[in-house]
């Protein structure tokens, strides 16, 4: 039963969800999402939505440093009203994938300890997520890399990696995207992984890595890229669909804000 369970967690979520016919073809911008459903009401609300994928935010309770239990937070928050075991007891009765994003490894141990008393009813997709880098305008802390996979991959060995850059947006200027140093030191750290890695990636940066990124995912058919955005990011449809014609439409999820969202489905006929 936990083995059919981690079988669908080393399987990517496009395969997963065209297999379960909640997708007509094998495209990954065809995944819903739902992000950061961290407050009960909206963990309430993500499952009772028509999504594939729920995103929440995991902390300690009282921030970083923190030794309270885990609590589904952003920074700079640092209380919630709902806890990592609260949540999963609500999403672990809908048929939705989860990615749980940590900003801090003193979170992780304790969470996937939770995450273990339950992965028996969770035979679908479960990513696990850390900034491990810095990246481009990145000022926030990284989380440690080799801490981070160390206690992932002790408890689970076989669930999806979700493996990214700190980085920032400068309104009005050239925000610089990411470089050659940046994806080297990524694939250096990756390549001796089994399981699958994507990596989430700002979308108002990827155009202009588009050549660091092609080489990034070429290293390995485990790779996937997922576009995420920030509320003040400035990008368009157009550099959405530029993204698109510049990968395998199978390798690239978009978990991306409105308007932008629903324009570039309505732009590659996907609902």
């Amino acid at each position: 039963m936990a083995d059919e369970a981690q079988g669908a967690w080393s399987e990517e979520a496009v395969d997963h969800f065209l297999r379960w016919q909640r997708i007509a073809r094998r495209d990954a911008a065809a995944i819903r999402w739902f992000h950061a459903a961290n407050s009960k009401a909206r963990a309430r609300e993500a499952a009772r939505s028509d999504v594939h994928m729920i995103e929440a935010d995991v902390l300690l309770r009282g921030g970083m440093g923190g030794n309270g239990d885990p609590i589904m937070a952003h920074p700079p928050e640092t209380d919630s009203d709902n806890t990592l075991q609260e949540w999963l007891k609500e999403i672990v009765n809908t048929n939705k994938g989860i990615k749980l994003d940590f900003k801090s490894l003193e979170a992780v141990q304790p969470s996937l300890e939770l995450l273990e008393h339950v992965k028996q009813h969770l035979r679908r997709p479960v990513w696990i997520n850390a900034d491990i880098l810095p990246g481009p305008n990145g000022s926030n802390a990284v989380v440690d890399a080799k801490g981070f996979l160390d206690t992932v991959t002790s408890f689970f060995p076989n669930v999806t990696l979700s493996l990214g850059w700190t980085t920032g947006w400068q309104p009005g200027k050239r925000n610089e995207g990411y470089d050659w140093v940046m994806v080297k030191e990524m694939a250096e750290i990756c390549k001796t992984l089994s399981q699958p890695v994507t990596f989430p990636v700002r979308a108002a940066l990827v155009r202009q890595s588009i050549s660091e990124l092609c080489w990034l995912m070429q290293q390995s058919d485990r790779y996937s890229l997922t576009l995420w955005t920030g509320k003040e990011d400035v990008y368009s449809v157009e550099d959405l669909l530029y993204i698109r014609e510049n990968f395998d439409i199978s390798r690239v999820y978009y978990d991306i804000l409105e308007p932008q969202n629903s324009e570039f489905k309505k732009a590659i006929g996907v609902e």
